[in-house]
């Protein structure tokens, strides 16, 4: 049984590098019709350039925007690593049973702890990270 396997094995393998090298000694790979090539562009006339000016200042609001949204998230995703971590290393905290939501400096946690300590070591472990002003308590206790 273990040579038939292995036969079948070495044949798919024969096949599909015999279809590579075949592909690649042609020219045309696995492609059913050549690529077409683009036509050339050419410019004629003027350019209007208070236009382009106007145009480029609005492309240039649009990535200001998009870098700062960009900023925003990772400074979120920041936090709400650097609290996971804390929790990840404290005894007490099982961080598993936890989430922890970030928007802005707002910190949210949510989930079931087993005490009333864990509760207040995870609430506190968000709390003293830099960087949050306040923070929000979803946790329940499970009984």
């Amino acid at each position: 049984m273990r040579s038939l396997i292995r036969a079948v094995l070495m044949l798919a393998l024969i096949a599909i590098v015999g279809m590579f090298l075949f592909g690649y000694w042609t020219g045309s790979g696995f492609r059913s019709e050549p690529a077409a090539t683009p036509a050339p562009v050419a410019t004629t006339g003027t350019v209007d350039t208070e236009k382009a000016r106007e145009r480029g200042a609005e492309i240039g609001e649009k990535a200001a925007v998009a870098v700062a949204k960009v900023q925003e998230t990772l400074s979120e995703a920041e936090l709400t690593g650097k609290i996971k971590a804390k929790m990840a290393l404290d005894d007490l905290v099982k961080a598993r049973a936890i989430d922890v939501t970030t928007n802005g400096t707002t910190v949210t946690l949510t989930g079931t702890v087993s005490s009333q300590a864990e509760h207040d070591r995870a609430v506190a472990l968000a709390r003293e990270t830099k960087g949050v002003t306040r923070v929000v308590d979803g946790l329940r206790i499970s009984r």
